[in-house]
């Protein structure tokens, strides 16, 4: 069956303002044809830069990184603040973070390079490669294709099925065969709704194309082209990181820094990936095309074509505002911004957060992560799209956000008022947002 495996190479229209019904991934875009304009008269990276310094000024967010590109060129990489509030050492473009559920691109493309390689195709059949793979309906098992997966169009009525079993420390496979009693709402392919567990059967599916694991072909198919030197997968990548920004959750007189959370570490898919800001840089510019070399121009319209709408995405902050239309794609979302085309994702995961955005038509990257649990640094995202396509400012930074679909599941106790041993938030001078 793999030798047969060949992908495809039709054309693929960009976002309309109505998403297309669930399908299949839509064919290749012509993206030769497209004009791509400048940033708008007064795009200011400086600006930018110090928006981020205020907000790790007083200690409201303990530290941040950002990456901007544009034209292929990096326009800024840095970071702000520091790595722990107990012991801090300034965050800088080669500082980790955990990237959470922005992982789940990497997942996608990881795939399409397969894809492109003749061992998959978008619509191979999960359990051809998974046999141990089982649905409710013996008849969907047989239907979920590599796409299903990474669209969340699995037909899975729950979203976010059996996370809290990963949040109460079980293991992968022993969640994943749980699959098999989740109640469906649809045919495979037919709606959407969003998973962790079910996304990261793709990890199995790259291991029986493959014969390596997932994070031996991230690591070679990825990282290492894209000079992503600091980037690295799972609890152990990130602890044995030369300098990363340690994740904090909130008390009583300020922040806590805390080790991380190994519970999502498990799905490495959906939630495995760290990184700094000079390789969210790399990753960004490849993602514009400027790295033909590793993510073909014809690949990458692929993975940012629509596959399933998700309305949902537009009820809460600046999205209930600026976005028209969304869709999941192939691990990253796509949104009709105030009538221009970006491609999207969020991360929230227990004392950490992230942003990516690309901006097709104006050739332009940003992420933003940030090593706490405050939503405030989320406006900042808005604020750089906004004054790249020139519409009126807003004070975006005063929003709180809500990350939806993509904060998995943190714990809602109550932080500790008192320091746990190792860690300190005598240093944070306010309490944060």
């Amino acid at each position: 069956m793999l030798g047969l495996a060949i992908p495809s190479t039709a054309r693929t229209p960009t976002l309309s303002a109505t998403p297309p019904p669930p399908t299949q991934p839509l064919p290749y875009r012509d993206t030769a044809t497209r004009a791509v304009l400048p940033p708008a008269q007064g795009f200011d990276v400086a600006l930018f830069e110090a928006m981020a310094e205020q907000l790790v000024q007083g200690r409201r967010v303990p530290g941040m990184a950002m990456a901007i590109v544009q034209g292929g060129r990096i326009l800024s990489a840095r970071g702000y603040g520091v790595t722990d509030v107990a012991r801090p050492e300034p965050v800088d473009a080669h500082t980790v973070f955990r990237l959470a559920s922005l992982s789940k691109a990497f997942a996608g493309t990881m795939t399409g390079l397969l894809v492109n390689d003749g061992s998959l195709r978008w619509d191979s059949r999960v359990a051809d490669f998974v046999p141990g793979f089982r649905l409710a309906d013996d008849s969907y098992t047989r239907q979920v294709t590599v796409s299903d997966l990474l669209s969340h169009s699995v037909g899975l009525k729950a979203h976010n099925a059996y996370d809290r079993d990963i949040e109460a420390n079980a293991e992968y496979y022993q969640v994943a065969q749980k699959l098999a009693d989740a109640p469906m709402q649809c045919a495979p392919g037919q709606c959407y709704a969003y998973q962790n567990v079910a996304f990261s059967l793709v990890g199995d599916v790259v291991f029986a194309a493959t014969g390596n694991f997932y994070e031996q072909e991230v690591q070679r198919r990825i990282f290492e082209p894209l000079g992503m030197r600091d980037a690295s997968l799972g609890l152990p990548g990130i602890e044995s990181s030369s300098r990363w920004a340690r994740p904090h959750v909130r008390s009583r007189n300020g922040w806590v820094s805390i080790r991380p959370k190994p519970t999502y570490y498990r799905l490495p898919p959906a939630a495995g990936v760290n990184a700094s800001a000079s390789d969210m840089a790399q990753w960004l510019l490849a993602h514009t095309g400027h790295r033909p070399d590793v993510l073909p121009a014809p690949l990458l319209a692929t993975l940012h074509a629509p596959v399933v709408s998700t309305p949902g995405e537009l009820r809460s902050g600046w999205r209930r505002q600026r976005v028209n239309s969304a869709a999941y794609a192939l691990g990253w979302r796509v949104f009709d911004y105030a009538g221009e085309e970006v491609v999207f994702h969020a991360g929230a995961v227990q004392g950490y957060r992230g942003l990516a955005a690309m901006l097709p038509g104006r050739d332009l990257g940003v992420a933003i992560l940030w090593n706490s649990e405050s939503s405030l640094p989320s406006g900042l995202l808005p604020t750089i799209i906004d004054q790249a396509l020139g519409l009126p400012p807003q004070r975006w930074l005063d929003v709180d956000v809500d990350f939806g679909s993509d904060n998995l599941m943190v714990d809602r106790e109550q932080a500790p008022s008192t320091p746990a041993r190792g860690t300190s938030a005598a240093r944070a001078a306010a309490s944060p947002r």
